[in-house]
């Protein structure tokens, strides 16, 4: 861990404008939000495209070169991809004069509904983020294993050793690993109870008959179910472990959200909490 808190630099397509407060550039922050979203959604530009592409795709940030990085470091980002893909083809030619391609990666969770008094005032307890950067196709074969192992042990700890490994040269041809370098992130939190105009908790009648407060909402793994040939009678001790741990943390997080005001000063493009 740094000894000083990482921030990304803040650039004009970066920075958080509106609620600003809810705002955070700190690299621990962002990579969390990233390496716990199970889904990330990579936006890029097609040539002769009037829209913009966006994908959904498996990704976790990390560090070849420092394994031992954790999410308050620099680190990059790798996403796992099929090879003849657009988007690895894409990446792979501008990686050959340029920096790589450009893209934009956001990550979303949502850790409460928050009901308040009024429509107006409803809101969610989430925690997002967007990175910036430019990415390239990995070329070096410990880099892509390095990668490959990292993402499979994103989707459940510790899985890829369990598995038959090292990959075979036909799956390490038809898959490709991008790296994508980071020039910018930003975070956008919000957690709390609701908060309505004072008008409106000063109303006794409204307060006497509309429910107020947060349904928590975290992802829960279900009981595993064996495969048509599955011969492993007991679900593995890893697997257990992961399941309950995974439903754990993610129950907590969303309770402490509904309970738990961030702490922010207020900013000027705020005009609520």
């Amino acid at each position: 861990m740094p000894l000083v808190e990482l921030e990304y630099p803040k650039q004009p397509y970066s920075k958080v404008n509106r609620y600003d407060s809810r705002a955070s550039y700190a690299l621990e922050t962002i990579h969390q939000i990233v390496n716990t979203c199970p889904i990330l959604h990579v936006s890029f530009t097609v040539p002769n495209s009037p829209f913009p592409t966006i994908l959904p795709m498996i990704g976790q940030m990390g560090s070849f070169a420092r394994p031992s990085a954790d999410t308050g470091d620099v680190l990059e980002l790798y996403l796992h991809g099929y090879v003849s893909s657009r988007l690895i083809n894409m990446s792979r030619n501008a990686s050959s004069g340029e920096e790589g391609l450009p893209i934009c990666v956001a990550a979303s969770h949502i850790d409460g509904l928050v009901l308040a008094l009024t429509p107006n005032s409803h809101s969610y307890n989430y925690r997002s983020a967007a990175l910036f950067g430019y990415a390239a196709v990995v070329a070096d074969a410990d880099e892509k294993l390095y990668a490959m192992r990292l993402i499979t042990d994103s989707v459940v700890r510790d899985r890829y050793r369990h598995t038959r490994v090292p990959p075979n040269a036909a799956e390490m041809q038809s898959t490709s690993v991008l790296r994508v370098r980071i020039t910018a992130g930003s975070a956008k939190l919000r957690s709390g109870p609701p908060n309505d105009d004072k008008a409106d908790k000063e109303d006794n009648a409204l307060l006497d008959h509309v429910w107020t407060g947060v349904v928590p909402v975290h992802y829960t793994l279900g009981d595993p179910v064996p495969g048509p040939y599955n011969r492993v009678s007991d679900v593995p001790p890893y697997l257990g472990e992961f399941r309950a741990d995974f439903n754990r943390d993610a129950k907590d997080v969303a309770v402490e959200a509904a309970t738990k005001p961030m702490k922010a000063a207020k900013a000027k493009h705020d005009d609520d909490d």
